[in-house]
């Protein structure tokens, strides 16, 4: 049984890991280089020491209710869509809720982790610190790591002729990118269509003589608005939507998926074929022009792989990542590497989900405790023992590359005894089941049964609508939508979804009837 756990970094990930090794009774020591928590989402005008943070203007892409910790929902008041000063600040509420800052050393790097002589039997771990200079051996029983995908920055330089030898403008990466007013006037050329590359090309254009966007492959862009107003995956993210496409032929399943992402606009018109956000006002307007991938720098221009060059570049921004995914894939569960003798190692965070990474580490984290502590999970270890014939290299092939976030987290959930059962829920609280079944697969539903159960999950669940639509309601609308609206559940998200899947007409009519009966009555 392990019993002193390092973790190493205090971002979601390790603040989750935290909490979790303290539920499980275990002694955690979490090592934090900078001086506070909050990981990248901590916005620094300058990187210090290298240490990652967001730019100024990042808002969480996944809504409050979907990225919330399980036991401990985000204020009613706050927005759906965080900017990183709120998203800081609820993970400081949490962290004083269950007194996590006294477990943590601050401005402590960690330098390596070893295994002891005696790892075979004891599973222990030598970790070598530095705090002010000073360096100090420790002997833990299990390590987490906690310090998330992208830690260094990817220049692929090489992949980009000219850039070092000829091109005589500045080029940087969007990691050291802070803000829009040190552009003011330039010809900016940002490389890369991801969301960073996306969301900073869109910013850029307020100020920037002009923007060109240099995407390599086709990508999807959706709002993180849905139909009627309500948070993209929120509406997406649900059971019953992951039945329907656990139901449909996958060729049924990427016409519908198409048609859906089509419906804002048509992705081939502005040559992405399958942009980001307000992109595509930004390339009607002609702010931002997209272009195919660069060949290669001249002196002071772009030449793209059509043929066509763009001159007078003077700043290339390279947003372009390269995640350690690459290698996750070696790991059981993208968590667990499968060699060691004992399971006392956990990779935190490292797998790319549909939905809210921090939601996805702390199930994670609920079930590696639960593993060290003993208590449950061992039986599915047992696997891991056999892990890397065909079937699971294929498996976790899937995994390390996008996940579904129901796909992994009911996974995780299921190894980890919290997976709640619908079937039994419809038996015992069917107004429960319906919510969990139809509505958003909010973090809350993996608190219902299992270790680690909490009492307020049924009340989180049936109130999470509330909490969504509570920061709109700002103004009062007399004639418009009533406070009847906020407590269909259901009903209301049965509506929607079937506006989700296009198709779907019985099912809007069907909620319509119903709601217009309920408002009648």
């Amino acid at each position: 049984m392990v019993r002193r756990v390092a973790i190493i970094g205090a971002g979601a990930s390790g603040l989750a890991s935290i909490k979790c090794c303290l539920d499980e009774g275990l002694e955690p020591t979490c090592f934090e280089r900078s001086e506070d928590i909050g990981g990248l989402w901590r916005f620094a005008d300058n990187a210090d020491s290298g240490r990652v943070s967001v730019y100024r203007s990042v808002i969480t892409n996944t809504s409050k209710e979907m990225s919330s910790f399980s036991d401990f929902p985000c204020p009613e008041d706050f927005p759906n869509f965080l900017p990183h000063g709120l998203l800081l600040e609820y993970f400081r509420m949490y962290a004083r809720h269950f007194q996590l800052l006294r477990h943590i050393r601050f401005k402590t790097t960690v330098l390596s982790v070893r295994k002891r002589p005696d790892f075979a039997t004891s599973g222990q771990w030598e970790v070598v610190t530095e705090t002010e200079g000073v360096q100090e051996s420790h002997v833990f029983d299990a390590v987490m790591v906690c310090t998330g995908h992208y830690q260094v920055p990817h220049l692929p330089l090489a992949s980009f002729p000219g850039i070092e030898t000829h091109f005589k403008g500045r080029y940087l990466h969007s990691q050291q990118y802070k803000d829009a007013e040190a552009f003011r006037g330039k010809r900016v050329l940002v490389v890369g269509i991801g969301n960073t590359g996306g969301d900073i090309a869109v910013e850029l254009s307020h100020v920037a003589a002009k923007v060109f966007l240099s995407a390599r492959s086709n990508t999807w862009v959706y709002s993180r608005v849905s139909d009627h107003g309500f948070p993209f995956d929120m509406v997406s993210t649900t059971r019953f939507n992951h039945f329907l496409e656990w139901l449909l032929p996958s060729a049924i399943m990427r016409r519908i998926k198409f048609r859906r992402f089509n419906s804002w606009f048509n992705h081939e018109i502005y040559g992405l074929a399958s942009v980001k956000r307000c992109l595509p006002f930004c390339m009607l307007s002609g702010t931002v022009v997209l272009k195919p991938n660069v060949k290669e720098f001249t002196k002071t221009s772009a030449v793209f792989e059509d043929g066509t060059t763009e001159e007078n570049i003077d700043v290339v921004l390279f947003a372009t990542v390269r995640s350690p995914l690459k290698n996750n894939r070696s790991l059981y569960k993208c968590i667990f590497p499968p060699q060691l003798e004992r399971p006392t190692l956990a990779i935190m965070g490292l797998v790319q989900l549909t939905g809210s990474v921090m939601a996805g580490a702390e199930i994670q984290a609920r079930w590696v405790t639960g593993i060290f502590a003993g208590e449950r999970g061992a039986a599915g270890m047992g696997e891991m023992l056999h892990f890397g014939g065909d079937k699971q290299v294929t498996e976790i092939k899937q995994v390390s590359t996008t996940s579904l976030f129901i796909n992994y987290t009911s996974d995780i959930a299921s190894c980890a005894g919290v997976k709640p059962s619908v079937l039994w829920l419809l038996l015992t609280d069917p107004r429960l089941a319906m919510a969990v079944f139809f509505g958003p697969c909010t973090p809350y539903q993996y608190r219902l049964v299992g270790r680690g159960r909490w009492s307020g999950a049924r009340a989180a669940i049936l109130t999470q609508w509330q909490r969504a639509l509570k920061p709109l309601r700002t103004r009062v609308v007399e004639d418009g939508a009533s406070p009847w609206l906020v407590s269909m559940g259901p009903v209301l998200l049965l509506g929607v979804m079937g506006s989700l899947w296009g198709g779907q007409g019985w099912c809007r009519l069907i909620c319509w009837e119903l709601m217009r009966g309920r408002r009648q009555k």
